[in-house]
């Protein structure tokens, strides 16, 4: 598109909809940004200042304060003394009008370079005026990583991505090999409800940077003993969590009843992603919302399950009175593992061993499937001592809660271990480098013998190279008198991060 083309369409409002957008360049700022900043604050920050790769990704589902953070860091540039002008940000998921750009990336970025910052790219950087470019929900734009790949290449701009599909970020990266880091930043870490609701403030055991020390036995008992140490802020976090969920709307207005945020979660995280997303997938394929949404359904009645295909199928038939193939129900279970809203756990890849099972569902908040199925299932000692009959369920999101918990670390092989033959399962198996830790998950106040059983096969096998695991609890006291087995609290671990 010609220059004098694009600013003519710029006139018919996408200029005014951009400059309304980037208020810091009439001398003002946001207002009601919360003063809490979350644990991916300081990374991103770091990121987009000094990082090795001028692109920073942030990625995560809806509604968890990826925008929120953005406009902080922006806050934080312009409290420094970074001059308004270096400051460019556009929200892709809100302007239609850049569908009429060949190229809305370059196109914007050329417009912005000769407008605002009233230099070419080169030239300021040479004066140290180098521009930052904030690119909010950047994946609703077709062919948006060779965009990006040109502007890093030839100009010398710090860039910060955010989008909440997994997929369409990841289909960028190897156009954008060596150009970008990233950061997945999901629902509240449980340390970081505690801030919110002024219980106190917790620091994370595991550093942010390399997972070196999750091989170590020492750091799974120093995490328990962490969580031993802030137990009265954990506890209370935890049943904040058990009751609301992890999403940052749920705590940052407890006025509010539980009623009120559901419906919120289901309109503004669920449906939105069903309805919007949907649509934005490639041109021509078929797509269907019933469908997906009882694909969301059954993820959400059998969390932290791994159910057959044959189920899947049966479930669906009878739900919907139609014939669907399982390569479709797949198609739609992939979907939604892009829209982060849950992760399938594939089960761990053996050699000389073909993979058996299914994926495991773990949603990336149990407030969801409160919210869609309407009901709430406690998962406190307190709350279940109370409602015992809800005790397997809520066994089943807690493997759920793990699951995503541990999948959202970056770089961090997750899988789970079916049954095999004389081998019991096991929940998950986490991999680093050649090591193997196995993960199970026991969440009842009694715990024997047998219920270390798949644990203690795997760790004797020594071509597993799992010299010790994880039995995740719903109690804090010690499970296992096994030297080689750690008992870890739920809620102690996701004190992690």
């Amino acid at each position: 598109m010609k220059t004098r083309a694009l600013f003519n369409l710029l006139t018919d409002g996408l200029e005014a909809t951009i400059r309304d957008d980037n208020p810091w360049w009439r001398g003002e700022r946001i207002f009601g940004l919360p003063p809490m900043r979350r644990w991916a604050f300081e990374p991103a920050l770091s990121g987009v200042k000094r990082g090795l790769a001028p692109v920073t990704v942030l990625r995560g589902p809806r509604q968890i304060g990826k925008t929120t953070l953005v406009n902080q860091i922006i806050h934080t540039l312009l409290d420094e003394g970074v001059a308004a002008e270096r400051i460019f940000r556009i929200q892709f998921d809100e302007l239609p009008q850049l569908k009429k750009l060949a190229e809305p990336i370059l196109e914007l970025s050329r417009w912005y370079a000769e407008h605002i910052l009233k230099k070419t790219f080169h030239r300021a950087a040479h004066a140290g005026q180098q521009a930052y470019i904030f690119l909010d929900e950047v994946q609703n734009l077709p062919e948006w990583p060779p965009q990006l790949k040109h502007l890093v290449d030839m100009h010398p701009v710090r860039v910060l991505v955010t989008g909440s599909s997994a997929l369409r970020i990841e289909a960028g990266r190897d156009s954008l090999a060596g150009r970008l880091s990233t950061l997945e930043m999901g629902p509240l870490h449980l340390r970081e409800i505690a801030e919110l609701q002024g219980y106190g403030t917790l620091d994370p055991v595991l550093p942010p940077n390399g997972l070196g020390p999750l091989k170590d036995k020492a750091f799974w008992q120093q995490l328990r003993k962490h969580g031993e140490q802030h137990h009265v802020v954990r506890h209370k976090a935890f049943a904040a969590f058990s009751e609301r969920g992890a999403y940052p709307i749920a705590h940052a207005r407890p006025d509010q009843p539980w009623e009120r945020v559901a419906d919120l979660l289901n309109e503004t995280v669920i449906r939105r992603a069903i309805q919007h997303d949907l649509r934005m997938g490639p041109k021509g394929q078929k797509r269907d919302e019933h469908l997906l949404e009882e694909v969301f359904r059954l993820a959400c009645r059998y969390i932290g399950q791994s159910p057959s295909q044959a189920l899947y199928l049966e479930e669906i038939r009878r739900a919907m009175n139609a014939n669907i193939g399982w390569q479709r129900v797949f198609a739609y279970l992939r979907f939604l593992d892009g829209t982060l809203l849950l992760r399938l756990v594939e089960p761990l890849e053996l050699k000389l061993k073909r993979r058996r099972g299914t994926s495991k569902l773990c949603l990336c908040d149990h407030a969801l499937r409160a919210a869609w199925l309407q009901e709430v299932v406690p998962i406190t000692p307190d709350g279940l001592e109370q409602s015992p009959h809800l005790s397997d369920l809520a066994g089943h999101i807690a493997e759920s809660v793990t699951g995503y918990f541990l999948r959202s670390i970056i770089n961090l092989n997750v899988a789970h271990f079916p049954e095999r033959g004389a081998e019991p399962e096991v929940d998950f198996v986490l991999t680093i480098g050649e090591q193997r830790i196995p993960i199970e998950v026991k969440y009842r106040r009694r715990i024997d013998y047998k219920d270390t059983q798949g644990l203690r096969s795997f760790i004797e096998k020594a071509h597993y190279n799992a010299p010790f695991g994880i039995l995740v609890t719903l109690m804090d006291e010690a499970a296992s008198d096994d030297p080689r087995i750690i008992s870890l609290p739920l809620s102690s671990l996701l004190l992690m991060r």
